[in-house]
């Protein structure tokens, strides 16, 4: 039997792996390095809220856009990459764990020879000769220095930065969805205001003709009538240009046909009005929400762990192995007792000279590590500049869209004080063609200035790291 051979050296592995370090550093999670408070001031900002943070869509109160948002989760094939990059990165983790354990191989072989008749030693009678094997033989690295670990090491933190980038891909998706929805509805919304302004100087036309069969204007009058017109009617075909181009962006983003998503996207021009309050909360928060701030932190810690396990290089790398087979000239012995053939005992290797290779290796590592950090902290610091940016965004549109409703407001009046005017004989037409620009001008930048708002407002809660943790389910 092998046990009284295995049994020691098995108390003695055991003993080793009690002793068993782990060079190199140990990871610690970087210090916060956010502001604490934000720079920008956002009128009607909230405090953190984790549920209105996540599903910031569904505030736009706007059946479409959600259902445009859960089919993107469901089909968009960028995303699709992505996970399959987190079961790569997960099935590279388990493959590197697996090293932790004894490796097992079966082995069998039937091998014949006929030795030589003529030769220095030669056989009596030169037969052929067949010898049988049956058995496993096994391995075991024992990771005195935590090499192996720190590898495992490396790849949980690989696993968990892809499972990051994952949720990132989710958090852009969702935004650049509902970005494009919005501009597609502002457009669409655009269009509806430029019909109108064109039915208005359709009968501008009407009126100046008249005034002209009347012989109380000049052609003058009606041939600028007519160019305002045109000019108007002209905007209309590059607006639907936009349109089309929406919609095809937003079919690509769900992974889809344009003529499949046509129906759903066809009916209303209502811009998504999203509500005045949001849930900033404080910069530190962003360390939690932000899966590329995440993902920064875990390669990382990734980087560290590369470090321990190039340092083990240095080390003498220690290994149990052993084999038992059954070996016999013919297939009737070959399960009897005295077909044993056992081997078993531990063995080391030492990399005593390398010039100075692995010295050189954990300097690459060691700078590597450098590097993720100063990737982390411009991360941050990125990300921080994000929120800035979309609040100040957010907050000053929010002024101008009220400014451009004055403005709208002053132009229609004008425009029907000057309309009576030319009536009365008391204007030239002129004051009549500028008024109506006017007018269409002040319209269309209220309706581009409210989709700019909604997609402010998407903005921010994409880089407050809205939209991650839960699906749109």
């Amino acid at each position: 039997m092998i046990a009284p051979i295995v049994s020691p050296i098995l108390a003695l592995s055991a003993f080793l792996l009690t002793q068993c370090s782990m060079v190199g550093p140990d990871y610690t999670e970087p210090e916060s390095i956010t502001p604490d408070l934000w720079n920008q001031n956002l009128p009607k900002a909230s405090g953190s809220n984790s549920a209105a943070l996540q599903a910031w869509w569904r505030h736009f109160d706007d059946p479409v856009l959600n259902r445009l948002i859960s089919k993107a989760e469901a089909s968009n094939l960028d995303l699709v990459v992505a996970g399959e990059r987190v079961l790569q990165a997960r099935a590279n983790r388990n493959a590197t764990r697996s090293v932790l354990f004894p490796q097992v191989n079966g082995i069998g072989s039937i091998t014949a020879n006929r030795a030589t008749e003529n030769g220095l030693f030669p056989a009596p009678d030169g037969g052929l000769n067949e010898v049988y094997d049956l058995g496993f033989n096994a391995g075991w690295e024992l990771d005195f220095w935590g090499k192996n670990r720190r590898l495992v090491e490396a790849a949980q933190a690989s696993e968990a930065a892809s499972m990051e980038i994952f949720f990132d891909a989710r958090l852009s998706l969702f935004s650049e969805v509902a970005i494009a929805y919005i501009e597609l509805q502002t457009v669409k919304r655009r269009i509806v205001i430029t019909e109108k302004n064109l039915e208005t100087q359709k009968g501008s036309v009407k009126i100046a003709r008249a005034r002209l069969d009347a012989g109380l204007v000049p052609k003058l009058d009606v041939s600028q009538a007519k160019a305002n017109q045109a000019n108007t009617a002209a905007v209309i075909p590059q607006l639907h240009q936009d349109r089309v181009s929406l919609v095809n962006r937003l079919a690509a983003l769900l992974g889809t046909y344009p003529g499949q998503l046509e129906p759903m996207l066809s009916k209303g021009s209502k811009i998504p009005d999203p509500p005045e309050s949001v849930a900033r909360g404080l910069p530190a928060d962003l360390i939690r929400a932000r899966p590329d701030i995440r993902a920064a932190e875990r390669n990382l810690a990734a980087a560290n762990a590369g470090i321990g396990a190039t340092t083990a290089e240095l080390y003498p790398q220690f290994q149990l192995g052993g084999n038992f087979t059954l070996q016999s000239a013919s297939t009737g012995d070959l399960l009897t007792s005295g077909s044993r053939n056992v081997g078993f005992g531990p063995s080391f290797t030492w990399n005593l000279f390398n010039a100075g290779r692995i010295k050189d290796l954990i300097e690459i590592n060691k700078s590597e590590t450098r590097a993720a950090y100063a990737t982390y902290q411009k991360t941050v610091i990125n990300a921080v500049a994000e929120v800035e940016t979309a609040m100040a965004r957010l907050s000053y549109e929010r002024d101008r869209y009220d400014l451009l409703g004055e403005a709208v407001e002053a132009a229609e009046e004008s425009q029907g004080l000057i309309m009576e005017s030319y009536k009365d004989g008391l204007i030239a037409f002129q004051s009549v063609v500028d008024s109506e620009r006017v007018v269409l001008q002040a319209q269309d930048n209220q309706a581009a200035s409210s989709g700019q708002i909604a997609a402010a407002y998407a903005s921010l809660y994409k880089a407050l790291g809205g939209g991650t943790r839960i699906g749109s389910k």
